[in-house]
């Protein structure tokens, strides 16, 4: 599905940053044997001075399993992965 992004979106700052952030997060979980698309998503900011994100793809058919998770630090500046953590 393709979406048309006006000017106003263009100028968010913020959520061209986090545009950029879930893409070197999924390339690097994508990279590491991840199935992205069948991934529940959650993304959030780390307490910190500076802007790093953590996204987190977990299993979609949560329900009676522990761990497995997949965990992206990333830099909002420079777009670098700052940790990878993979739960067990």
């Amino acid at each position: 599905m393709a979406a048309v992004l006006n000017s106003d979106l263009l100028q968010d700052e913020l959520a061209l940053s986090l545009a950029r952030v879930i893409a070197v997060a999924n390339r690097c979980a994508r990279e590491a044997g991840v199935d992205v698309m069948k991934s529940l998503i959650s993304v959030f900011q780390i307490a910190d001075e500076d802007a790093v994100w953590r996204v987190n793809y977990g299993p979609k058919d949560y329900v009676l399993r522990r761990g497995g998770d997949f965990i992206v630090d990333v830099d909002a500046k420079d777009a670098s992965v700052k940790q990878v953590l993979r739960g067990q």
